[in-house]
């Protein structure tokens, strides 16, 4: 894997860009939470995929695919990212997060699932949680029931997190947002009514909520038990896509204060987490659904997003 440009701050995120074969490259990201030190809590995200089949509305990161990452190409990401801070492989921090999630559906690689088996061997990660988001494509029931034991088998007691990005609770607009055949609500929560045992984190209904996408608690709960499934909704981040796509985020990154929205679900009985992190991410274009790469082929300014340059490596 050679690194050929990166963009960030270091207290706050950095982006990689990678050429891991010839003229095909990826993208990875180590993430803090100011003012948390590193030691304290630190994630990655890594790619799983060269561009992604899928195409969600909002995402930067879709939109063209040239194949699955090997399960080597995805721990050359992680390698290259751990041992640039930490070079024995042990990682002291009390969170430490890996997010498959930078580019590319986990769901349709099985290397995934031999990453996340081999991973404790190969580093010493006393805090380490992995973290699955999904759009629950309907081609990857062996990816999912394979995911399912591993978890029961490696990670339990609450050291996993898996997320259904769900993004509207309208079935059409869904389809809009996600243009794939992918779970019904009934499909994930049966789903989801597997994967949670008592001592787990509770399975996450994701909403990257724009305005005027429905999310209806009356909706969730028919499907979702509140006691197995909490809400978290984050910002739309700004990106190409949904500028093209005529998206606009409900909540403010820099200014927010919670809604009637909020109040509802909560009423309902759900945990709400209302997920917003640092909006100077935007600006470096290391949150979800960007791309620095798809920016650059752009060549055009967004508003409040991919304002920090890329620094060519060598």
């Amino acid at each position: 894997m050679k690194i050929v440009g990166q963009a960030g701050k270091e207290e706050v995120a950095l982006v990689y860009i990678a050429e891991l074969e010839p003229g095909k490259f990826v993208e990875c990201v180590e993430a803090m939470e100011p003012p948390l030190p590193r030691e304290r809590k630190w994630v990655l995200l890594v790619s799983t995929m060269f561009g992604c089949p899928v195409g969600c509305a909002m995402c930067d990161a879709g939109g063209f695919y040239e194949g699955k990452l090997s399960q080597e190409q995805i721990f050359a990401q992680i390698d290259y990212l751990i041992r640039k801070r930490y070079p024995d492989g042990r990682v002291p921090a009390k969170k430490f997060k890996i997010q498959f999630a930078r580019m590319g559906e986990p769901a349709l690689n099985p290397a995934v699932l031999q990453v996340l088996e081999e991973l404790p061997q190969r580093y010493e990660v006393p805090g380490f949680m992995p973290s699955i988001s999904t759009i629950a494509p309907r081609s990857a029931e062996n990816f999912f029931n394979r995911l399912l034991e591993i978890k029961q088998r490696r990670y339990t007691g609450g050291r996993f997190q898996f997320q259904f990005s769900i993004h509207t609770t309208d079935e059409q607009l869904r389809d809009e947002l996600i243009p794939v055949k992918k779970w019904s609500f009934a499909e994930m929560a049966a789903y989801g009514e597997r994967f949670y045992v008592t001592g787990d984190r509770k399975v996450t209904l994701n909403f990257a909520l724009a305005q005027g996408n429905p999310l209806d608690a009356a909706v969730l709960l028919r499907h979702f038990d509140p006691q197995k499934f909490l809400i978290k909704i984050t910002p739309l981040n700004p990106t190409h896509q949904a500028q093209i796509n005529g998206l606009v985020s409900h909540i403010d990154p820099w200014q927010h204060e919670e809604d009637h929205l909020v109040t509802t679900l909560r009423a309902a009985g759900y945990q709400v987490i209302v997920s917003i992190g640092e909006a100077e991410e935007n600006y470096i274009g290391s949150n979800c659904g960007q791309y620095v790469l798809n920016h650059l082929r752009q060549n055009q300014p967004i508003r409040d997003g991919y304002t920090y340059p890329v620094q060519t490596a060598g």
